[in-house]
């Protein structure tokens, strides 16, 4: 099973490479990030957090399971949604369990990228599914959810993770 990498790991602070080779170590990859995020209860897991700087995430979250390779997301309505979000690599110390904090995300946007064959993807969201895609992008651009929050909340986080 991949160990989630926590806030204080370089790899989550570093753009991550886009995906070159669609072979079977690829395949073996997305397995592998689907099950280590449904080991922790988790509906999003970009590559990153398993230490492995790659452009991809995993996702199951409001009836919505895939994956996306090389993902470019596209904002389709900016209006800001506030919502509570956490984050496997942002646990509590002590209860090892995510922090929670408001963030705005914007309403809907469109993910597109491959699948582990090299064929298109293409999904558009809203709600929790566009949360997630936002979230998880983030995370192969090196930034965390606490990056969009006021400075002192943010560091109220990072005292307790």
């Amino acid at each position: 099973m991949r160990e989630i990498r926590v806030i204080g790991d370089p790899v989550l602070r570093t753009p991550a490479e886009p995906v070159t080779d669609f072979d079977r170590e690829l395949r073996r990859l997305i397995d592998d990030m689907f099950q280590a995020m449904y080991a922790v209860n988790g509906v999003g897991l970009a590559g990153p957090q398993i230490g492995v700087s790659r452009r991809l995430f995993v996702y199951d979250i409001a009836g919505r399971k895939g994956h996306v390779v090389n993902p470019l997301l596209t904002v389709d309505d900016p209006e800001d949604v506030l919502d509570e979000e956490g984050c496997l690599s942002v646990p509590d110390r002590r209860t090892r369990q995510p922090i929670y904090a408001t963030v705005a995300r914007a309403a809907g946007v469109t993910v597109e990228g491959l699948d582990r064959l090299q064929r298109p993807v293409r999904v558009k969201a809203r709600g929790s599914l566009a949360r997630c895609f936002q979230h998880e992008t983030e995370h192969l651009d090196g930034k965390l959810y606490v990056d969009r929050l006021p400075r002192n909340e943010a560091r109220e986080i990072m005292l307790k993770a």
